[in-house]
């Protein structure tokens, strides 16, 4: 067991090495292969998919379950505004700056350094297993999902993404629909044809006026929103088709697969979902872990925003430190105290059950 102000210096040292390295989605391999080497360093035996890192604790106990600890190391490309290097970590009165130092550098390595400490701790009652992972910004394919038969049986799962360490229950899965109405083309002077533009129309005003029965406790309604729209080739042809997309986010209600079987029986055109793997998740609020952090002081919401949450098949809690509302930005900086923050709360939570 390590003393908290040296996991929290060896945690803002890590961070610093990782946000000099560029990590852009699908371009994580360097700072996979310091996440690798600094666990070795450690003493931990690693397993490696890609850019994916995982590793589980030394006395795991397969009759034991598991907690997943996971956080992502890929960024976004840094936005046209920024006025600082993204890749310079320097630290300036208590902010630590840098391109994904805040989402989602300071929960990765404040997980990190609470897996090492409960790393070589004997009679737990779960296992831990870590898992530092690859494209969470643009939901790819070859990060967690990829490793998630590796790393065998989870009971429930902390992902770490900047909540200010609140605590986040539930998140909103994500469904992006292509829409194709069928018309008949016809010339617009006579009245030929079946105007595919129309037939669009009553879907689109289905879309906007629906109301699905259940409601979220925390979300309230499933939002569409259709937010493309194409038809058409020139003035005088009425159109044979008209094609248009919409932005459908699912509350912790229903399953993917629940909504898109409604509105299929709502509407007359096509509909092909480009995925439903993006889906909601939600821990109930009598969960030890959601427990021990309200003990704490720490509030509970829903994100509206995607995580690697989306793909787990099991309860998570999405906490962590930093501030969702500077994932993204130019000059994006985490405080160094939120990071000691962090450490600190996500050891104290996970005392109160291991």
């Amino acid at each position: 067991m390590t003393d908290i102000n040296e996991l929290y210096q060896q945690a803002i040292d890590l961070l610093r090495q990782l946000i000099a390295i560029p990590s852009f989605s699908r371009e994580e391999d360097k700072t996979a292969d310091l996440l690798e080497q600094y666990l070795k360093s450690k003493g931990i035996v690693t397993h490696r998919k890609k850019n994916n890192i995982w590793a589980w604790n030394k006395y795991f106990d397969p009759a034991k379950p598991t907690i997943l600890l996971n956080s992502h190391h890929d960024t976004v490309k840094p936005n046209t505004g920024y006025t600082r290097d993204p890749f310079d970590a320097k630290i300036e009165d208590g902010k630590l700056y840098g391109l994904g130092s805040n989402d989602a550098g300071g929960c990765l390595v404040s997980l990190i350094h609470t897996f090492l400490y409960f790393y070589d701790r004997q009679n737990l009652k779960y296992n831990f297993c870590l898992a530092t992972t690859a494209e969470e910004e643009i939901s790819g394919v070859n990060g967690l999902e990829l490793i998630i038969p590796d790393l065998g049986k989870l009971d429930f799962g902390i992902v770490g993404e900047p909540t200010q360490m609140q605590l986040a229950i539930a998140e909103k899965g994500l469904m992006v629909l292509d829409c194709v109405a069928h018309g008949k083309s016809g010339h617009a002077a006579r009245e030929e044809g079946v105007n595919a533009i129309y037939k669009a129309i009553e879907d689109i005003d289905w879309f906007r006026t629906y109301r699905f029965p259940v409601e979220s406790e925390l979300f309230g309604p499933v939002k569409m929103s259709v937010t493309i729209i194409n038809a058409g080739s020139q003035h005088n042809v009425v159109p044979a088709s008209c094609a248009f997309t919409v932005d459908v986010r699912v509350t912790d209600a229903y399953r993917n697969e629940e909504v898109l079987g409604i509105i299929h029986q709502h509407v007359q055109s096509d509909v092909t979902p480009r995925s439903i793997r993006l889906k909601p998740s939600k821990i109930e609020k009598n969960h030890p872990i959601v427990q021990a952090g309200l003990a704490l002081g720490r509030t509970t919401y829903g994100s509206p925003t995607t995580s690697d949450q989306s793909l787990l098949d099991i309860q998570s809690l999405k906490v962590g430190p930093g501030d969702s509302a500077r994932s993204h930005t130019a000059d994006e900086f985490v405080y160094l105290d939120e990071i000691r923050e962090g450490i600190d709360l996500y050891i104290q939570m996970l005392e109160k059950i291991v």
